[in-house]
C-alpha cells in the first residue's frame, strides 16, 4: 500500500515535533505526544487543549524532579509531615503557634524558630515537619545535628575550606539545627556555630531545637558571651516554643507495645 504525501507530511511533521520537543529537553512531553494526540483524537480536544495538555505532563514531571532534589539535599531524617504529629498526645505544644509556623511566614523576614523541651517531647518530629512543608513550598532546607555541624565547620577548618563551608551553611532558606545540647559541643563546636548563626542573621530563617533552657545557655555551652551573643541574633526575630510534657516518643512506642500484645492475645485466644 502507498502512502499519500499528505500522509508523509504527517509522519515526517510528528517526527519533527517530537525531535523539536527532544532539543528542547521537554523529555517528557515528547515521550507522552504520541498519546497526547491519541487523547486528542479521541476526546475532540482543541489545538490549545492539546497543547496545554503536553506541557503540563513537562511541568508536573519537572518539579517532582526538582521536588525529589530538594529533598535529597534537604537530609530530613524522617518523611514527617505535620499531619502525622498527634497535637492530643502532646498537650505541652502550642498548636495555634505550630500551625502558624506551618504556612512559611516566618521564612519572609527571616525570623527563626526555637523548640525547647527535653528529650522525647516532639520537638524533631515538628522541625522536620516544618522543614518538609518549606521543601514542598519550593525552598531549600538542610537539616542537621548540631553536633554534626559542629564536626563539619572543624574538618573544614583543618582542609582549608573555612569560607566554603560556612556559604554552604549560609544557602539554604530554611537551615535546621537538632538537638543541640544533647551531647557535649567541642572546644571550638560553639564558636563555630555562632559562625553559622550569626551569617544567616537577617538574610534566612535558622530553626533550632534544643533540651536546654534559653537560660542555662551560658554555662551549657562554656562561653557565657558566645552563648549570649548567639541568643541575641536568634532571638531578635523568633518564635520560641517551649514543650514541657509527656515523652511523645515513649507514647508512640507504648502504643505499639499494646498494638503488638493485642494481637499476640487474640491469635492465642
Amino acid at each position: 500500500m502507498s502512502t499519500s504525501p499528505m500522509q508523509m507530511s504527517e509522519a515526517r511533521r510528528f517526527q519533527q515535533l517530537r525531535g523539536h520537543l527532544s532539543y528542547l529537553k521537554l523529555n517528557d512531553a515528547a515521550e507522552a505526544l504520541n498519546r497526547v494526540l491519541d487523547q486528542a483524537r479521541t476526546e475532540r480536544m482543541s489545538l490549545t487543549a492539546a497543547l496545554e495538555r503536553l506541557l503540563e505532563i513537562e511541568v508536573e514531571a519537572t518539579e517532582a524532579r526538582r521536588l525529589a532534589a530538594r529533598l535529597r539535599f534537604a537530609c530530613l531524617p524522617e518523611p514527617w509531615t505535620l499531619n502525622d504529629f498527634d497535637f492530643a498526645a502532646q498537650p505541652g505544644v502550642d498548636e495555634k503557634l505550630i500551625r502558624d509556623l506551618a504556612t512559611l511566614r516566618f521564612l519572609d523576614d527571616a525570623s527563626n524558630v526555637l523548640f525547647v523541651g527535653p528529650p522525647g517531647v516532639g520537638k524533631t518530629m515538628l522541625s522536620v515537619a516544618l522543614g518538609r512543608a518549606a521543601v514542598d513550598a519550593g525552598h531549600r532546607v538542610y537539616f542537621t545535628t548540631a553536633a554534626e555541624l559542629a564536626a563539619k565547620c572543624h574538618k573544614a577548618a583543618l582542609e582549608g575550606r573555612w569560607k566554603t563551608c560556612m556559604r554552604f551553611f549560609a544557602g539554604p532558606k530554611l537551615l535546621i539545627i537538632d538537638e543541640l545540647g544533647y551531647l557535649p559541643l567541642p572546644e571550638d563546636g560553639a564558636s563555630a556555630l555562632f559562625q553559622v548563626i550569626n551569617q544567616r542573621y537577617l538574610k534566612s530563617s535558622t530553626l533550632l531545637a534544643t533540651n536546654v533552657g534559653i537560660a542555662d545557655w551560658a554555662g551549657a555551652f562554656g562561653d557565657a558571651t558566645v552563648a549570649a551573643a548567639m541568643l541575641d541574633r536568634l532571638l531578635h526575630r523568633a518564635a520560641v516554643a517551649g514543650i514541657d510534657g509527656p515523652s511523645y516518643r515513649l507514647r508512640n512506642h507504648q502504643t505499639q507495645a499494646d498494638t503488638i500484645r493485642k494481637g499476640v492475645n487474640a491469635r492465642v485466644s
